[in-house]
């Protein structure tokens, strides 16, 4: 039988669980940087807020979701998704009418906070914990089908928000978001009549980790492995979220129009679709640590490139390297948790992760916003971004060789 088939028939046989993972990654979207940074701005005019305040604004309710998401994100390992998972976009649905309805600026770091929260921290981890759960040998396909839904929301809706806004109130379009996912909400509850308990899945996937055992956050967290994927972690975020932020600056900069340069976007999550079927194929079969050390060299280049471009299609080509890194970070870092570490406390693990990473988007807009105030050329920054993604690779290197030991001695 030849691949096509057998990864339809794997859809076919799991849709419900499937779609559950892509649409809440789709949901993810609403407070993801993408989108926001789409109406960025709007805000700073509506606000009166220069790009280094607004980028402190967004770093302080970014921040405070991060240390939300240490505690709560261990609730993945106790409620079954049609709970948590239905709440939480209902939590989205209210932070998007909160964004929209919000008429004090002391109050938008709050706003960020709920939408970064329940939408980039707890929709998304939601979705990749069910995911690395419901699946073990197919787990790198279900990782990289329900990332489909985040790349299809990078793809749509940047570019449609910034071309709708010619004819539409910003504040229209945060409602319609809302009524977007409450209607969402009950498309899952239909799709999840039968999704077992976390305990239960759990227990009888039984998929350890390291040394044959399931690791607790505590010895994960003690453990050399974890701080070294921490990097890649937080620079992937941080880094190309501030490029995504300050994206309507990056346009001034080089003498573009923001609609010119957010029409190359979709090239980039042409890539990204195409480098996370890949890495979703290639994870079931050589496994996530093995390809671990390898999918961050792309943004070196990228970076470089959107230091250096002076044409649109200049960037066009970063954002293709970004893309095809993207499908490793989609994919990679999700399996690498439960094939370090077991599943039985997959979802603690997971929410320290998922708090790096959502403190390392926090980190990223306002550093890059201070730097900017200070006259440091956001072009000149992204030569310091390449350099640090080097580094994030380098550093994998001897921890993921030691892992891999562990893991073989164990098989």
């Amino acid at each position: 039988m030849t691949a096509a088939p057998t990864y339809l028939r794997f859809v076919k046989d799991n849709a419900p669980f499937l779609v559950t993972g892509a649409l809440l990654m789709f949901l993810s979207s609403f407070g993801q940087t993408f989108l926001i940074a789409a109406f960025g701005g709007e805000i700073r005019d509506a606000y009166g807020l220069t790009n280094g305040e607004w980028g402190l604004i967004y770093m302080i309710g970014t921040g405070a979701s991060a240390a939300i998401m240490v505690f709560a994100g261990g609730l993945a390992d106790r409620f079954r998704v049609r709970v948590l998972g239905i709440g939480t976009v209902l939590c989205l649905a209210a932070a998007c009418v909160f964004m929209a309805l919000n008429p004090f600026v002391i109050l938008l770091p709050v706003v960020i906070f709920a939408l970064r929260f329940t939408g980039q921290g707890m929709t998304s981890h939601v979705a990749a914990v069910a995911m690395s759960r419901w699946f073990v040998a197919t787990r790198g396909r279900a990782l990289a089908f329900a990332a489909f839904g985040v790349m299809a929301g990078e793809a749509l809706l940047p570019l449609t928000m910034v071309w709708l806004k010619r004819f539409v109130d910003w504040h229209i379009l945060w409602i319609g978001f809302a009524v977007f996912a409450v209607l969402a909400s009950l498309v899952l509850f239909r799709l999840l009549r039968l999704e077992r308990s976390p305990a239960s899945v759990a227990q009888e996937t039984s998929a350890t980790g390291m040394d044959g055992r399931h690791w607790t956050r505590a010895e994960a967290l003690r453990h050399p492995m974890f701080w070294a994927m921490v990097p890649a972690v937080m620079s992937f975020s941080g880094f190309a979220t501030a490029f995504w932020f300050h994206q309507a600056h990056f346009a001034e900069i080089k003498g573009w129009t923001q609609l010119e340069l957010v029409s190359v976007f979709p090239l980039g999550t042409a890539a990204l679709v195409l480098s996370t079927i890949v890495y979703g194929w290639a994870l079931d079969r050589f496994g996530a640590l093995r390809l671990l050390p390898v999918y961050l060299l792309p943004l070196v280049a990228a970076f470089v490139l959107h230091w250096y471009a002076t044409e649109v299609w200049m960037t066009a080509i970063a954002v293709i390297l970004m893309g095809s890194a993207g499908g490793g970070q989609a994919t990679l870092l999700n399996a690498c948790w439960a094939e370090l570490y077991g599943t039985r406390h997959l979802g603690s693990i997971k929410a320290a992760a998922t708090a790096l990473m959502v403190l390392g988007s926090a980190i990223g807009p306002g550093l890059s916003g201070w730097l900017i105030d200070a006259g440091v050329g956001f072009e000149v920054q992204q030569l310091g971004y390449a350099a640090v993604f080097a580094f994030a690779a380098l550093v994998l290197i001897v921890p993921v060789r030691n892992a891999r030991r562990s893991l073989t001695a164990f098989a």
